[in-house]
């Protein structure tokens, strides 16, 4: 298929080749598919960290703030509903912890979660020209987002720990676990992403979209306020599969003590599947949308 001799990296040719051509055979052969995934999944990891230096250099190099664009935004949303909750224009109930470290820990992991849903978005949309023109093994541009995800969260790591040293709030053991929680918080962003960005590459009016769904989806997430017992959007709230693991993260941050352990694990078995389910249609995909932007 290839005429041109390769003097280097035959694994990795032959890897980008299966990645291009022949993943609609493939859908027949449900065994090779999966070892073409797991195959250009090891060959992405070197492309995937220069897409990575190259985005966050991009990213903060002309920006004059640089890295605390990455803080930010969690501290802005704190002093809003901090000062709101002082004058009596919401009542948000009470918190476990001090209500400004509660919004700011808590905004911190909904970022999180955000990020991670708009990464394959931005991925495809920022890599248009080069999937048309170049093949090489399409889990780098995802890889390299979510690369970048984790990057800004250890920056906000830092407001994290200021956090815990201002309010001096108590450090147990259950903290070492709160990265579970996390990592299954981006798995359930990226299952997400990555469902719509083939048709988002093409129509912009899902990106648009979902800028007005994840605002909606804001309020119905226990960002700023705890997980209600009754009400009419109580049950809407606990069904939030962005609930139990952004609770559980919190919890296991601060407290130790987990409200809702089975739908933690209801959530980080949907986001598991769902992401492995998302990665295969995101795969078969690739080479419509290709098509399609080509043409």
């Amino acid at each position: 298929m290839n005429s041109r001799p390769s003097r280097s990296r035959p694994r990795s040719t032959r890897t980008q080749t299966t990645a291009f051509y022949s993943s609609e055979s493939y859908i027949r052969h449900p065994k090779l598919l999966f070892r073409a995934m797991i195959q250009d999944l090891l060959a992405s990891r070197e492309l995937a960290w220069r897409l990575l230096v190259r985005d966050i250099s991009a990213k903060y190099r002309q920006s004059a703030l640089g890295f605390l664009w990455a803080v930010i935004p969690p501290i802005i949303t704190a002093i809003g509903f901090t000062f709101a909750k002082g004058s009596g224009i919401i009542n948000v109930g009470s918190t476990d912890l001090p209500y400004p470290a509660y919004v700011m820990l808590s905004m911190t992991l909904w970022q999180i979660f955000v990020e991670s849903l708009n990464a394959p978005l931005q991925a495809l949309g920022g890599a248009r020209s080069m999937i048309s023109r170049v093949n090489f093994p399409r889990e780098a541009l995802i890889l390299a987002k979510l690369g970048e995800v984790f990057f800004g969260f250890g920056i906000k790591l830092v407001l994290i720990i200021g956090l815990f040293v201002t309010f001096r709030i108590p450090v147990t053991w259950s903290v070492l676990l709160a990265p579970v929680p996390l990592l299954h918080l981006v798995f359930l962003g990226t299952f997400l992403g990555l469902l719509i960005a083939p048709i988002a590459v093409l129509y912009s009016d899902f990106s648009m979209a979902l800028t007005l769904v994840t605002g909606l989806w804001f309020f119905i997430t226990p960002v700023v306020y705890p997980v209600p017992s009754q009400g009419a959007l109580s049950q809407i709230i606990q069904w939030n599969p962005v609930t139990p693991l952004l609770v559980t993260t919190r919890e296991l941050a601060t407290t130790g003590i987990l409200s809702n352990p089975q739908g933690f694990w209801a959530a980080s078995l949907f986001a598991l599947v769902g992401l492995l389910v998302a990665w295969l249609v995101y795969r078969l995909a690739i080479p419509y949308v290709v098509e399609r932007i080509s043409s």
